[in-house]
């Protein structure tokens, strides 16, 4: 499936989301967490880090990256995976922003 054939759902303003900081977003599946990074780009993961569970949107925002507040795994934000030594993968969401909306794609 393409980018244009999906389905996009309004989640909220860019601006509600502090830079390099993060939003939760409730979902069916499991609470999403939503960063904004230092360039403004703003990207999607599933809030709970392979390891134990710890809630992303409560760590701390590194370049592209997120370090879970709970035992300090580095998340790479942009394919979810765990960064070495550490091993593991979180889902990412393909958002977009679209007149200063973030959009996430279902």
């Amino acid at each position: 499936m393409n980018a244009q054939s999906k389905d996009w759902i309004d989640l909220a303003a860019v601006e509600d989301i502090p830079l390099r900081g993060s939003r939760v977003v409730k979902a069916a599946k499991g609470d999403l967490a939503l960063f904004r990074l230092s360039d403004g780009d703003v990207v999607a993961v599933e809030d709970r880090c392979p390891h134990r569970g710890g809630p992303l949107s409560q760590g701390i925002v590194h370049g592209r990256a997120v370090t879970c507040p709970l035992h300090n795994w580095v998340i790479d934000l942009d394919s979810g995976e765990v960064r070495a030594p550490d091993h593991g993968c979180v889902r990412t969401l393909a958002v977009r922003i679209e007149n200063g909306r973030v959009l996430l794609a279902v």
